[in-house]
This record gives C-alpha cells, sequence and structure tokens, in this order.
C-alpha cells in the first residue's frame, strides 16, 4: 500500500475530479447563486423596513457595544441587498460571494457563541419572523456558507455580466 502511494499509483483524493466537474458546472453555480441571492435580498429587504428591531437584535448578541449596533443595524441589510442583487444579476459575483461568505462566518460565530453562552435570543436574520438561535439555525448558516464559498471558487463564470476576480 504504501508502494502505490508513494509510485502515484494510489489516488490520494479519489473525489477530487468530481469536486472539479462540479465547481465547472454552470447550472448548478446558477441554481445555487439564484438562491442565495434571494435568501440575502430577502433577509436585507426585511431589515431595511424595520431597521430599530434590528438594532435590538443585533444588541441581543451580547457581543457589539451599544453604540455601534445602530450603526450596523443600518449598513448591513443594504449590503445584504446589494450581494444578493450581485448574485442574481451576475454583476461582481467574485465580489459578492466573497462578501456573502465572509459575512456567513460572522453570522455563524455569532450564533455559536449565543449557543455557548446559553442565550435564548432569535437569529434576527428574517426580521421578527426569525427562529430562535439553536442548532438548526446554525447547520442553516453553515450550508448558506458553505454554498457562498462554493459560488467564490467556481470554475465556470457563465451567466455574468460583469464577471471580477476579488
Amino acid at each position: 500500500m504504501m508502494e502505490e502511494f508513494l509510485s502515484g499509483k494510489m489516488q490520494v483524493i479519489p473525489y477530487l475530479s468530481q469536486m472539479n466537474n462540479l465547481l465547472s458546472n454552470k447550472w448548478l453555480i446558477l441554481i445555487f447563486r439564484l438562491y442565495i441571492g434571494a435568501v440575502f435580498i430577502y433577509a436585507g429587504v426585511i431589515k431595511i423596513i424595520d431597521p430599530v428591531d434590528f438594532a435590538s437584535q443585533i444588541q441581543n448578541y451580547q457581543i457589539l457595544p451599544y453604540s455601534t449596533t445602530h450603526f450596523f443595524a443600518i449598513l448591513l441589510p443594504w449590503v445584504e441587498v446589494f450581494t444578493g442583487a450581485g448574485l442574481i444579476l451576475g454583476i461582481f459575483v467574485d465580489g459578492s460571494s466573497f462578501i456573502i461568505s465572509g459575512m456567513m462566518f460572522v453570522f455563524i460565530l455569532a450564533i455559536s457563541q449565543a449557543l455557548l453562552r446559553g442565550l435564548s435570543i432569535e437569529c434576527g436574520c428574517f426580521g421578527k419572523s426569525g427562529s430562535m438561535v439553536g442548532l438548526n439555525t446554525l447547520f442553516r448558516d453553515i450550508f448558506w456558507f458553505l454554498l457562498s464559498t462554493f459560488i467564490c471558487f467556481r470554475k465556470n463564470k457563465s451567466f455574468e455580466i460583469l464577471p471580477k476576480s476579488v
């Protein structure tokens, strides 16, 4: 077995070529872009409608100083809407997916710390209709993080008006 490995006859990662095929599948990438884009536009619009409620939901995480929650309650929804629109319209897809992946990473950290600290709060993801912070919210955000990261590293840039690199 060691001889096969050293000679290169044994495939170390047998699914690498399959993953490469997925990253090149233009239809799968388009579906992921439309899905993540719609989620972020919807989430952003809901928060834009009621920024005061969103600011209190941010404050419930007990991470940011009170003085910054209103700033993020106003800025974050617009970033969500513009990056979601970028994914759907095919404009600056690289930048949009990179920003969304970064936001999802921060959301995962925020939800994780809330779970570890035993906070019983709404996630704030979709305004007042959001769910309570729990493992289901964490796993959903991890799934969305994986999809947005997948879009980031796609090989096929079909259906894009302005494909720009990060």
